[in-house]
């Protein structure tokens, strides 16, 4: 991925310098350093350039630190920053004009250089040896065939909607690219159907798969010839030339396997109750989909391949420094490149550790975690002591969130409001926490935020967990089949929260609570969605899961509560409120593009 965005990148700085060079040039303008399609087909590191943009225009984040952060706009967490969107936006500021979950402009200005990349890369002589070319032609289209296809899902996530008279859209479909010099009625596209874009998405992951190997990686020169896969040895590949287009240079980058897993999440949002009833796709159909990336990856039974170190996946720094080629342990489908840096911690961390603290996770998501034994601490039988809340609670609790009294960074965490450091509830106006909580999760404790010795440290940005499609079958297979089925598929919901619960020390041998949920759909709908708001915890998915779960609008509501602690006294307060409007599960279209183009129907409730 790297090497394709630098190629991008200089396919635009090597001509400029040679413009720069040319003397002539200083008295007569040189004409635009653009190229029309038919120039690029002579150029394919400047048509790579067109590919390029599709990474650096990536919806799951540009690099390792590309956290949204979208949490303080949910019942999950608040900010210390009044300037912060999402926090602004949770009070009342969201509008069709002011709308920090926009996606609009930004991934359909690069769809647009997809759509030239395919329309031109058949064109291209990729190189001098024909069937290294034909490969070459075959993993670029595929590439662009995935990128488009996860696009659509994003776009679909921020801005699908109802319209007035009660059709659910997604977005303009657009297959060809614009011309600057088509007339304005050209760009004034009404909007899809929801069920259409969803079939264009799932037309360009069978493009996808078709073209792209399940996995990048070199193979072994001295095994037989039909180590290469069929669909490439039927165009003349050989061991050598499938090296040297798939090896593990090309690790990274948008795979057949990744591709299937983006088709599985978009019928899984497809299913979800704020989407189905105009999508088509049910329940079944999505655990299916999940299951087939499931067991592509593990399988016949993939629970048995949770990855053990899974829901920690963000602590052995010192791991993910040493892999090499683009590999992966067991928890992560897809992720960012390496990168080494500070700056997360100093937004996160405490201010005696020279940071802005910046998240504040919130009582709420905290009184979501369980007891060590399984149950919740709203069951009587659970031991919760109101007054030592943080004794023998679910060990995720310490693994993922800063509360008073914890240990980090070899210092003692004091949270409370009459603590006698600036780390004290509302003690330092704008970087201590305002719920009584600093955020744990992601962090690197080995990182030194200190301006006159800072010292950053690897950071890894999974883009796909195994965790979340697991939690995402688990959640579809419920709904289709009930807590112990699993249709034709061999494992069951019950099997999947099991496997996560017992990783994460939850629950004891015998787990009663899951044995409960486990008798009853509804309770294991709630235990799954519980299990999802623990695991994934900052990741950037509650803000989403809460509207195409489509919950009462109570729960979107929910006033963010903290701890507020004083003498050892530990009581529960308010601390920010929500102000979500019944059409707020669904995002809007941008007001400025409503101007323009008058086809495009706004989603209900959002105005023009």
């Amino acid at each position: 991925m790297r090497r394709i965005n630098k190629v991008a990148i200089l396919s635009f700085i090597v001509p400029m310098m040679v413009s720069l060079s040319s003397c002539d040039d200083l008295f007569e303008p040189a004409v635009e350093n653009h190229k029309l399609p038919v120039e690029l087909e002579h150029m394919p590191a400047w048509a790579t350039g067109l590919l390029g943009h599709a990474y650096i225009s990536n919806p799951l984040g540009q690099d390792a630190v590309g956290w949204t952060w979208t949490e303080v706009a949910t019942d999950d967490a608040v900010s210390n920053d009044v300037d912060n969107s999402y926090r602004s936006m949770a009070a009342g500021s969201w509008r069709a004009d002011r709308n920090p979950m926009d996606n609009w402009q930004y991934l359909r200005a690069s769809w647009q250089y997809i759509n030239q990349f395919i329309e031109v890369a058949p064109k291209i002589e990729w190189a001098e040896d024909k069937i290294a070319s034909e490969l070459y032609k075959q993993r670029f289209l595929g590439d662009a065939y995935g990128m488009r296809a996860l696009y659509m899902l994003h776009l679909l996530k921020a801005h699908a909607g109802w319209s007035e008279d009660g059709q659910l859209l997604g977005i303009p479909i657009l297959l060809e690219s614009e011309n600057s010099d088509d007339g304005a009625e050209e760009f004034n596209k009404p909007r899809n159907t929801f069920k259409e874009c969803l079939a264009q998405l799932n037309a360009d992951v069978d493009m996808a798969v078709k073209y792209l190997p399940e996995d990048y990686g070199y193979v072994d020169v001295q095994a037989s010839e039909t180590i290469v896969p069929e669909k490439y040895r039927s165009v003349g590949g050989t061991k050598e030339t499938y090296n040297r287009v798939f090896g593990d240079h090309a690790k990274g980058r948008m795979s057949a396997r990744i591709a299937k897993a983006i088709r599985a999440q978009a019928a899984f949002l497809a299913a979800s109750p704020a989407f189905s009833e105009g999508s088509g796709v049910t329940w079944e159909q999505a655990a299916n989909r999940m299951a087939e990336v499931l067991k592509d990856a593990w399988g016949n039974y993939p629970v048995s391949h949770l990855d053990s170190k899974g829901h920690i996946w963000f602590k052995d720094y010192n791991d993910w420094k040493n892999r090499t080629a683009g590999t992966n342990p067991d928890e992560v489908l897809w992720r960012s490149n390496r990168g080494e840096s500070s700056s997360m911690e100093s937004n996160m961390f405490p201010p005696t550790l020279f940071g802005n603290g910046r998240v504040n996770p919130s009582q709420n998501l905290v009184d979501a975690f369980p007891m060590a034994n399984g149950l919740p601490i709203t069951d009587p039988n659970s031991g919760y002591d109101p007054q030592n809340p943080y004794a023998n609670r679910d060990p995720r609790l310490d693994l993922y969130i800063i509360h008073n009294g914890s240990s980090f960074k070899g210092a003692t965490i004091n949270c409370a409001v009459d603590a006698t450091d600036n780390n004290g509830m509302n003690k330092f106006d704008g970087r201590s926490t305002r719920t009584g909580y600093y955020l744990k999760k992601l962090l690197v404790e080995d990182v030194n935020c200190n301006p006159s010795s800072t010292v950053g440290q690897v950071h890894v940005k999974p883009w796909i967990r195994f965790t979340e499609i697991f939690l995402d079958y688990a959640e579809a297979a419920n709904e289709a089949w009930g807590p112990k089925a699993g249709g034709s598929n061999g494992f069951s919901a019950y099997d999947v929260i099991k496997a996560i619960r017992q990783r994460a020390g939850v629950g004891g041998a015998s787990d009663p609570y899951l044995e409960q949920c486990a008798a009853d759909k509804d309770k294991m709908r709630e235990l799954i969605r519980n299990e999802r708001r623990l695991e994934l915890c900052f990741e950037g998915f509650r803000f989403w899961d809460l509207r195409r779960w489509k919950v009462d609008i109570s729960k979107l509501n929910e006033t963010v509560k903290g701890m507020r602690i004083e003498n050892n006294h530990y009581e529960v307060v308010d601390v920010e409120t929500r102000n979500y409007a019944d059409y707020m599960y669904y995002g809007p279209v941008p007001y400025y593009e409503t101007l323009k183009f008058d086809a495009l129907v706004q989603n209900k409730g959002w105005g023009k």
